[in-house]
């Protein structure tokens, strides 16, 4: 028998979309994260969820094959830092648990995540 993917784990696409739509709006209305999605139109932000949709299902062994930016082109030049990080963390964690993600699945994300801190944060 073979183990389940990431991917299949947090329920595929549909599963992954739904952790999506419910972290964003999380950080689009944080006081201080808020400020990446300031002037931004409604198609550049369903663009962009799209394609961290796409990445994360890639990212965790999906058949979605992503075709953005690296995500340290996709972040230079935004400032994003430590504090942007912490609360970018805990954001994640109480969508996860809202979501009744199983421990193990919660332990995966947040290692894959964590493992992208350095193209993501800057100095």
């Amino acid at each position: 028998m073979t183990e389940k993917t990431l991917y299949e784990r947090l329920g595929g696409y549909d599963g992954i979309t739904g952790f999506v739509n419910d972290l964003l709006p999380r950080l689009q209305s944080d006081p201080q994260l808020g400020r990446f999605w300031q002037n931004r139109g409604d198609d550049g932000i369903k663009r962009e969820k799209q394609l961290l949709i796409d990445y994360l299902c890639s990212s965790a062994g999906g058949p979605i094959y992503y075709t953005g930016r690296n995500m340290k082109l996709s972040h230079e030049g935004m400032k994003i830092n430590e504090n942007d990080w912490s609360i970018f963390l805990e954001y994640a964690g109480v969508t996860m648990g809202t979501l009744n993600i199983p421990k193990q699945e919660c332990d995966d994300v947040v290692a894959f995540v964590l493992s992208l801190k350095d193209d993501i944060v800057e100095a």
